[in-house]
Formats: structure tokens, C-alpha cells, sequence
């Protein structure tokens, strides 16, 4: 009988659950969505009741259509840093506060201050405290809603309470843990000392696991809820950010990945523990035992094409501006965009950071503009990925595997290869995100592959884009115009 596995991502704006057999291929895919709620300006909370309708309905969806293939296991991709607070009955508490939220400002800087500052606080994390992740939303809660910390038995992840639903078990896993600011990476466990430092309960955090761990079987209950059979094996899985790059490949060293979402993502698996200086990047435990990753987050990738579009582009589709921007030279004739349209998170972490484009003469068109745009993009993420190449000496990348609805741009596509001077691929899996890593790490986990390394052949290039040498020395120039730009500009912001 012909096996499979399933891949459950837990994401922001609904449920995908696709099953994957042993050759990779993808058997079925669903997607549920579910609300959002805002409370208040910068604040995004979601009902954790929600998620579990949505997985319901999604993975019922896709075992229905099967026919007849074994699953052999089950994995989860989820949202990362989301704070669901259960009680002594395994109730809710209340709504889950996202890695999105905001309110946290003050309870970052009073984690890092207890700490002994950023430097002290590398030391016990190896990250910066950022408001999305989840130590500064417990302390939140227990200066805020004092009642609903005191009933708190236990905080868990999206992904993790979803787990618990189907097989009883309370815990997470590596990757998820490093983004709560509270977890020692390099040792794989919770730092402890920095929990006391901060007078949080050490009781609330759940045991930590290995991403492609079993973590118990499918629960009858949950068996009769979402058609798979029980006592089917569970494995822990990982946070959206780490195990979405496992889905491309990223795994060991060799192979960078790219996404071009919304926000954009530069990430590099790395040979060993790293530090991280500064908290320039994140530097997390990867889905692998003994493998950590580096990656940084910008905030205006892909979004800043789209905010072209709609602004700028007079009505025109993606697919016109592009071939606009095609009419364009490499190097757009000197104009420069910076894509800090909503601030900057890496390299810069500077909220107050504007958008701008440099370099305007008369005889521009708008192709230029859409060019300029595209390329600023390029240039920031070749600005993480060369933080990323400081911070981690040796690490040797011979290849980008880029995601995300940049993706879908030959031209884009040819920009990122001339500008990082390596090939750029797209990979069987991508379009699935956090789900397809989910379903390699439980195939892994249940024995369809005999390692993680191994499923990685599943990630396999689908379409290559090799470098123009002819374009290296413009975008050369451009780009080391482009990295001197802030530090020109910042005192404006």
C-alpha cells in the first residue's frame, strides 16, 4: 500500500494541510481560513478555537481524497511566538496574542534590562527581545491581567496547542522555543536563569523536544474529528520561519533561501552553533538535531512591488509592470528605491525608517520606477544575507532557493541571481510553504526518509536562473551605493 504523510500549517490567515507521498508528491492540498481580531491599534489576537475548526475542516478535506494511501505520520508548521495561555482544566484563557501584536514594547525592554542589557541578554538567548516574540507577551499578561496569569498552568505555541488536541501531549519543540526570546539556543533548552531573572513561573514552559521527535499518536477523539486513524504517529514539527526553509532545502549549508512574501526572508542553515552579534539577526535551532539557522526579516519585500502597484502603477497588473521594467537597464540608470515602507526590522531595526527613491531624472519612465523597486529589494536582501555571511564565517552558499509571489517573476528571479552573482532556483514544494517542511520533517520522523537530510532530495529544483556576468560591475556599483544610503538618510527619519 502506497504511504504518506501530512503536513499541517497553523498560519495567520487560515489552516493549509496538504499529504505528501515518498517520492514527494504532493497527494492533496486544502486550506481553511479563520478571523482576526483587534482589539485595539497594534493589537492581533486570535481564538485558538478558530485554528482547530480550521484544521478540522482542512485535514478532512485532503484524507478524503487519498484513496487509500497509509498516512504514516503527521507534523505541523504553525505561526511562531503566539502566547495561548491554558488552565488547570486545559481550558483556554483567554484569545492567543500573535507574533503580529504590538503592546509589548515596554516589557521587551524591561526583559533586556533585567538581563543586563542586549549584551546580557545574548549571553542567556543569543536574541535580540523583539515585541513580536512571546516572553514579552507572558510578562504582558501577568502585569496586565493579573487574574489570567494566576490561572495559568501552561503557555503553549499554535502549533503545539493543535498537537495537544490530537494526541494529549504538552510540549514543543526547538524552533518554535527559540522564538519566544526565552529559550538557550545554543544548548537546546530553556535558559532558565533568564526566566527567574524576569519573575516568570519556570512551571509554565512545556518540555522541549527535537523537531522530528514523536510526540505521541492521534487520540481517538481526534481521530473521529479529522478522519486520520488512531494511534497514527505525531512528530513535533516547527515554527513557520525555520521549517518553511526546511521545505526549500535549507537544512545543512550550501543552499540560501529567499522569500519574497509580503515581508521577505533571507535565511542559511548553518554547520553549528553561531553567536550573533548585536542580535543583528535571529539565530535559531533548526528542524535537524545539532543544525541551527541564520535568517533576518525585512519588512517591505514583495510588499513594496505591491505597494507600487497600487499606488503608482496606474491600474496596471504585476505582469505589465514587469515587462515595463524589462524595457529598463540593469541598474535602472543610476535610480536607487529603499524599501522601508513600514520601517526596518533586519539589518537596520529602525521603525522610524521611510521609503525613498534616489536618483530621479527627467528622463524616467515608469518602468524605471518598477525597476528601482525590484532591485532595492534584491539589494536588501543581499544586505541580510552578507550580515548573515559576517556573523557566520565559513558558511558556503552556492545556490538560493527563493518562495514567496516575488517568485513567480522570471525578471525578479534574474535580479536576485546578478545581484547575489549565484544561481537562483525555485523548488518542487515551495508554493505549499510551512506545510511541505511539516510533512518532510514527519516523513523523516516516521522512517519514509531515514533522515532529515535525506527528504531534502524532495526539495528538488524545478527551474534554475544562472547570473548575467555582463550586469556584475552596475550591480555592484548600485549595491554599494544602495548600503550607504541609510546611514546618509537616517538623521531625516
Amino acid at each position: 500500500m502506497a504511504k504518506c504523510v501530512i503536513g499541517i500549517d497553523v498560519g495567520t490567515s487560515g489552516c493549509k494541510t496538504i499529504a505528501v507521498d515518498e517520492h514527494g508528491e504532493i497527494l492533496a492540498s486544502a486550506t481553511s481560513e479563520y478571523p482576526l481580531y483587534q482589539p485595539k491599534a497594534g493589537w492581533n489576537e486570535q481564538d485558538p478555537a478558530d485554528w482547530w475548526e480550521g484544521v478540522k475542516k482542512s485535514v478532512q478535506d485532503v484524507v478524503s481524497r487519498l484513496n487509500g494511501a497509509e498516512i504514516a505520520g503527521v507534523s505541523y508548521s504553525g505561526q511562531m511566538h503566539g502566547m495561548v495561555a491554558l488552565d488547570r482544566d486545559d481550558k483556554v484563557i483567554r484569545r492567543a496574542i500573535l507574533w503580529n501584536d504590538q503592546r509589548t514594547d515596554a516589557q521587551c525592554d524591561e526583559i533586556t534590562a533585567a538581563a543586563g542589557g542586549l549584551e546580557g541578554l545574548l549571553t542567556y538567548s543569543n536574541n535580540m527581545m523583539l515585541t513580536g516574540y512571546t516572553g514579552g507577551k507572558i510578562l504582558w499578561m501577568k502585569q496586565n491581567e493579573p487574574e489570567n496569569y494566576d490561572k495559568t498552568v501552561i503557555i503553549l505555541n499554535p502549533k503545539d496547542y493543535i498537537r495537544f488536541l490530537m494526541t494529549g501531549s504538552k510540549e514543543t519543540e526547538v524552533s518554535d522555543a527559540s522564538g519566544t526570546g526565552l529559550f538557550n539556543v545554543k544548548d537546546r533548552t530553556w535558559s532558565d536563569a533568564l526566566i527567574e531573572k524576569i519573575g516568570l513561573r519556570r512551571d509554565l514552559f512545556p518540555h522541549c523536544v527535537e523537531s522530528t521527535d514523536q510526540t505521541g499518536t492521534v487520540t481517538a477523539e481526534a481521530a473521529a474529528l479529522t478522519g486520520i486513524p488512531e494511534g497514527t504517529p505525531v512528530f513535533a514539527g516547527g515554527g513557520d520561519a525555520v521549517i518553511s526553509t526546511t521545505g526549500l532545502g535549507l537544512v545543512k549549508p550550501g543552499r540560501a533561501g529567499v522569500t519574497l512574501g509580503t515581508s521577505g526572508v533571507v535565511a542559511v542553515g548553518l554547520p553549528g552553533y553561531a553567536d550573533n552579534p548585536g542580535g543583528m539577526l535571529q539565530l535559531f535551532c533548526n528542524n535537524a538535531p545539532e543544525r541551527w539557522m541564520a535568517f533576518g526579516c525585512t519588512l517591505s519585500a514583495a510588499g513594496s512591488y505591491q505597494w507600487f502597484r497600487d499606488a503608482l502603477g496606474g491600474g496596471e497588473d504585476y505582469k505589465a509592470l514587469d515587462k515595463a521594467a524589462a524595457d529598463v537597464p540593469p541598474g535602472c540608470d543610476g535610480l536607487l528605491f529603499l524599501p522601508y515602507l513600514t520601517g526596518e526590522r533586519c539589518p537596520l531595526f529602525d521603525p522610524k525608517a521611510t521609503g525613498s527613491f534616489l536618483g530621479i531624472t527627467s528622463l524616467m519612465r515608469k518602468g524605471h520606477f518598477s525597476r528601482a523597486v525590484m532591485e532595492g529589494v534584491c539589494y536588501s536582501m543581499k544586505q541580510v544575507y552578507d550580515l548573515i555571511v559576517k556573523a557566520s564565517p565559513g558558511v558556503d552558499t552556492d545556490e538560493i532557493a527563493v518562495a514567496g509571489g516575488g517568485a513567480k517573476s522570471p525578471i525578479w528571479r534574474q535580479m536576485l541571481a546578478d545581484v547575489f552573482g549565484i544561481p537562483v532556483k525555485t523548488v518542487h514544494g515551495s508554493a505549499e510553504g510551512g506545510a511541505f517542511g511539516a510533512a518532510l520533517v514527519a516523513g523523516a520522523g516516521a522512517g519514509l526518509w531515514a533522515s532529515l537530510d535525506e527528504a531534502m532530495a524532495m526539495a528538488k529544483p524545478e527551474s534554475e536562473t544562472l547570473p548575467n556576468p555582463d550586469n556584475a560591475a552596475v550591480y555592484k556599483a548600485q549595491y554599494d551605493k544602495y548600503v550607504r544610503m541609510y546611514d546618509a538618510l537616517k538623521w531625516s527619519f
